[in-house]
């Protein structure tokens, strides 16, 4: 395309250019005419109607130039950068054989560009205001978890002490009965129960100082529909479920998991006993489901292009911040979730109380019936 030149002169030199024409085909047509003319008023006649057919040729093609060389060059940038201003920021102004549109299509073109470049640095640092955000919320809970630990901790001291003695008398003293009762060949299931009780209160005794002196937890790959079972035999054997109308259902054959079972358990235990006490003496449902499904991580391929062979960087890949995995580090890539859910019919949790579930020492349960920590603990567990 041959380069721009300016409008204005493209314009005088167009227009000089057809006027010079009207008068030379005028003064043509008069040299013709006049001689031909036998009285004034036809010459004057014949002068009208020539200056009428060169003005109507002249506006003729004044309006066709004009629209082609200026009409629609301008409503084409018009066009384009009206594309831009609604968001199509890729598109571009058309060249122009004005110079001027050419220089405003340039302009248009070169703002375009500017805004992918703002764009661009935009949401650079909106993700590292939200990198920095969850650090500063990471960091504010940390500070929080720290308060709260110290004053669990000094619990937990006194309690491991006041009950940790005579929780191992009480293990002693089993251990001799049962010991007793072998040797007279009796049934020992009751002391056997009794001791495994105990150890678990053992536990969750010593779990409480982990808080302030986390230990590492004993994880092995293990079934969590064991885990479902027993805490349902647990709690019908000792009628904690007499109340309640309660169902507890496991679909298909769940994978094994890497767990501390003992933790899953107690955690398990803590939520159905909130549960039954939200019931109320009235009773109502209870429903524990042991389910699979798919992961965030089921979404995205194992490999993408231009990884190595026999390389897996799914564990690399990112989850949008919608998604609700994103608050757990482990479920962002995970692609299958073993899930337990514990419903019931009770009459919900008070939104006021929302923000201090997981605090220590916080019950909503009347005096005596409930120490505050049992969502505190699990929580931590988690």
């Amino acid at each position: 395309m041959a380069s721009p030149s300016p409008l204005r002169r493209d314009l005088l030199v167009s227009f000089g250019v057809i006027f010079a024409e009207a008068i030379l085909i005028l003064g043509v047509a008069l040299l013709f005419v006049i001689p031909q003319a036998e009285t004034p008023a036809e010459v004057t006649f014949f002068v009208l109607v020539l200056m009428g057919v060169d003005l109507v040729l002249f506006l003729a093609y004044g309006g066709w130039y004009l629209r082609r060389h200026f009409v629609r060059p301008v409503e084409r940038l018009v066009e384009d950068v009206q594309r831009i201003a609604r968001g199509d920021y890729q598109h571009r102004v058309s060249p122009s054989r004005a110079l001027e549109l050419a220089q405003i299509g340039e302009s248009v073109n070169a703002m375009a560009d500017r805004l992918i470049l703002d764009k661009a640095m935009l949401a650079d640092n909106v993700a590292s205001l939200e990198a920095t955000n969850r650090e500063l919320v990471e960091a504010r809970n940390q500070v929080i978890q720290a308060a709260r630990l110290a004053s669990v901790g000094t619990l937990a001291a006194g309690i491991a002490h006041e009950v940790g003695n005579p929780l191992g008398a009480i293990v002693g003293y089993v251990d001799v009965a049962r010991g007793r009762l072998e040797r007279a060949g009796q049934d020992t299931e009751l002391l056997d129960a009794i001791r495994e009780e105990a150890q678990r209160i053992d536990r969750i005794v010593r779990g409480l100082l982990d808080y302030s002196r986390p230990q590492p937890v004993a994880e092995e790959p293990g079934d969590p529909a064991e885990v479902v079972r027993q805490v349902r035999d647990l709690l019908e054997s000792q009628g904690k479920l007499a109340r309640v109308d309660d169902e507890w259902i496991v679909e298909g054959t769940p994978s094994r998991v890497v767990m501390d079972r003992h933790r899953l358990e107690q955690v398990l235990v803590n939520l159905v006993l909130n549960a039954v006490d939200a019931l109320g003496d009235e009773g109502g449902r209870l429903v524990v489901k042991l389910f699979e499904q798919d992961g965030p991580g089921a979404r995205f391929p194992a490999r993408r292009e231009g990884d190595p062979p026999d390389v897996n960087y799914l564990h690399r890949r990112r989850v949008s911040m919608d998604d609700q995995a994103e608050r757990v580090a482990t479920l962002r890539t995970a692609e299958r979730l073993v899930c337990i859910t514990v419903e019931d019919t009770g009459p919900g949790i008070d939104p006021g109380h929302i923000d201090h579930l997981f605090d220590p020492f916080f019950t909503t349960k009347e005096p005596g019936k409930g120490t505050g920590l049992g969502l505190f603990i699990c929580a931590r567990l988690v």
